[in-house]
């Protein structure tokens, strides 16, 4: 298939293009060792108040796990630190110097932050390898992108992030034949071409089978470190399997925070959460 014909299948289909976009970051500013700061951040969608006065600091380099109720403002949240939702008050800063209430969706892609939705988004029609090519960040447009050859560098990204996710044997497999966790994993690389310092993971197990969720728990532990990584997940053995540090949300507030043992012995977790 030609480059022109392959941008015009992807451009017909109901994907988002937010990855396509250039590869100018502003600086990071992480020199406090902390990556996000949310601070006194409220909203409230027809008088229901989906986040109440929420403080959440995530340290550079650190693997964070969310766990509450339905209802608890985990979402909101999510959208709230990539810009698709404003809040009604608060700060939320993306290192000591970037602003992210003052920047847009892609911007926010742009400086740093990417996020993964439960439901994998790749391109089914492609190969593993096209995916991860369509997803690299780059300074370029979208039709250059698409009829540009790949450096040496860029090919050696591909091969990196390939190992990382463990897709390397099936490189040239169709997107819509791989597995769900396969679809999940591809979808996490796709983040990882444009070099995110931020990863929000929604319930990346949902659906998996034991074997890819345990994979998958490899897969984000090591990712932590180089970028920092939140993950919102029901699944409590997964969250055990992962967490270094567990906060606990609840009618859009934190209700507590901790180690995967002190959450699943506070008295207040069990009865708005565990004892469900």
């Amino acid at each position: 298939m030609q480059p022109l014909e392959k941008m015009r299948q992807l451009f017909r289909r109901d994907q988002v293009f937010d990855f396509l976009i250039p590869d100018i970051p502003p600086d990071l500013d992480v020199t406090h060792g902390v990556i996000l700061y949310l601070e006194d951040i409220s909203v409230s969608f027809d008088g229901f108040k989906a986040i109440d006065n929420l403080n959440l600091y995530i340290g550079d380099g650190e693997l964070r796990c969310i766990i509450g109720p339905n209802g608890a403002g985990k979402t909101t949240m999510m959208d709230i630190i990539t810009g698709k939702t404003k809040p009604d008050y608060g700060k939320a800063w993306f290192g000591q110097s970037i602003n992210l209430l003052k920047l847009s969706e892609p911007e926010i892609a742009q400086a740093g932050i990417g996020r993964k939705f439960q439901k994998p988004t790749v391109f089914e029609n492609h190969s593993v390898f096209e995916n991860l090519e369509l997803a690299m960040a780059c300074n370029k447009g979208v039709l250059p992108t698409l009829m540009a050859s790949l450096s040496g560098e860029q090919h050696d990204h591909i091969d990196k992030v390939l190992e990382l996710v463990g897709l390397t044997e099936i490189t040239k497999s169709r997107a819509g034949s791989l597995s769900h966790g396969q679809k999940q994993w591809l979808e996490i690389g796709m983040l990882l071409m444009q070099k995110p310092k931020l990863l929000l993971v929604d319930e990346p197990v949902a659906g998996m089978t034991l074997q890819e969720m345990e994979r998958t728990a490899e897969l984000l532990t090591s990712l932590a470190g180089e970028r920092s990584v939140i993950v919102v997940e029901h699944d409590m053995d997964f969250v055990r399997s992962i967490a270094q540090k567990v906060t606990v949300l609840h009618q859009g507030r934190i209700l507590m925070e901790g180690s995967m043992d002190e959450v699943q012995n506070d008295q207040r977790v069990i009865e708005v959460y565990l004892g469900e």
